[in-house]
């Protein structure tokens, strides 16, 4: 019995754990995206450097109010920095809808050509990115790093393996799903939220109801903005941040929008989890789990790993190539790209 508890607990520390709470951060983005498409009806490529851009302006207040000796105390103070975070990314994304989509919008352009002017606001993001805070790794999580340390646990449980709780790790999994709850109870109770749903369900009818697009148009990039930027700062938290890895981040988020139904919010959020969990589960060395699971004495030959943490991203991309050709709708039946 003891055998399969520190098996157990070695999963929950290197799979369960860290898939929670990166399956957090892809809803939130999944979230983000699925709610441009199904309004604005565009895959807006961009998002993942809007992220980068949310999380480089809270990184710069956070360090700020560090240098000012304002923290909160066992919790990041990049929390303090989100309101300011949220503001800018808002006010950019709107002066780029107004000085770049609003111009297509008018045209009633194909649908390709705003994904190819995402595209090169994509490019204009990450450029001014690595212009501001530059191209490395900047690490800006400070309090208390662990909830439950691993040496504590192991004293506590008398196991072999313990169990390591990082202070971000919980932290995202909480503020992401109030994030998530806020915004369903947004979407589903106020006038706002339903002019959304009804212009993204049939705009024409929508127009007829006398729901005003553009207030629709701004509402929609502000909430985008703003769930962007959490997502990027609860993976800078998390990680660490660095702008290409940002950009690297787009390929699972639209994975997961995709499987769970481009345009179904309750679907991105599946979406996340699911495809977090694929690339922990993929990518984990099983060899000490088998250890304590097998006989005594016993060991794998190998790492008994599927496939190396360095390709990742290859479980995003064969999930989104089999979605698109199996059910192009998703899981929950959104729209077809």
């Amino acid at each position: 019995m003891t055998d399969v508890l520190n098996a157990l607990v070695l999963f929950a520390n290197f799979v369960l754990v860290p898939g929670l709470s990166y399956g957090s951060q892809l809803a939130l983005g999944a979230l983000g995206v699925t709610l441009i498409f199904g309004v604005l009806r565009f895959a807006y490529f961009a998002f993942g450097d809007l992220m980068a851009f949310g999380a480089m302006v809270a990184i710069l207040c956070t360090w700020g109010l560090q240098a000012m000796g304002v923290g909160l105390g066992p919790l990041p103070t990049a929390l303090l920095a989100l309101p300011p975070a949220f503001l800018v990314a808002a006010l950019l994304s709107l002066v780029i809808d107004r000085s770049v989509f609003a111009f297509y919008r008018r045209q009633r352009v194909k649908p390709v050509v705003m994904v190819m002017a995402s595209v090169g606001v994509m490019f204009l993001l990450n450029g001014i990115v690595r212009l501001i805070i530059g191209p490395d790794d900047q690490r800006f999580a400070d309090g208390e790093r662990f909830i439950i340390r691993a040496r504590d646990f192991e004293e506590w449980a008398g196991l072999e393996e313990g169990l390591g709780l990082r202070t971000t790790s919980v932290l995202t999994v909480v503020v992401a799903l109030i994030a998530m709850v806020l915004l369903f109870r947004f979407l589903q109770r106020t006038r706002t939220g339903k002019a959304m749903r009804a212009y993204s369900d049939n705009e024409d009818l929508a127009l007829l109801s006398g729901v005003d697009p553009a207030q629709v148009v701004r509402v929609t990039w502000i909430v985008g903005a703003c769930l962007a930027t959490l997502a990027g700062v609860l993976y800078g938290l998390d990680k660490s941040f660095k702008p290409f890895t940002y950009f690297q981040l787009l390929l699972p988020i639209f994975a997961a929008a995709i499987l769970g139904g481009i345009g179904q919010p309750l679907g991105a959020v599946a979406g996340g989890y699911v495809v977090a969990f694929s690339e922990m589960s993929v990518t984990y060395a099983y060899r000490k789990v088998l250890m304590y699971l097998g006989p005594e004495g016993w060991a794998p030959s190998g790492l008994v790993q599927l496939l190396s943490t360095d390709y990742k991203f290859a479980v995003s991309f064969v999930i989104l190539v089999v979605v698109l050709l199996v059910r192009p709708t998703g899981l929950f039946r959104g729209k077809v790209i």
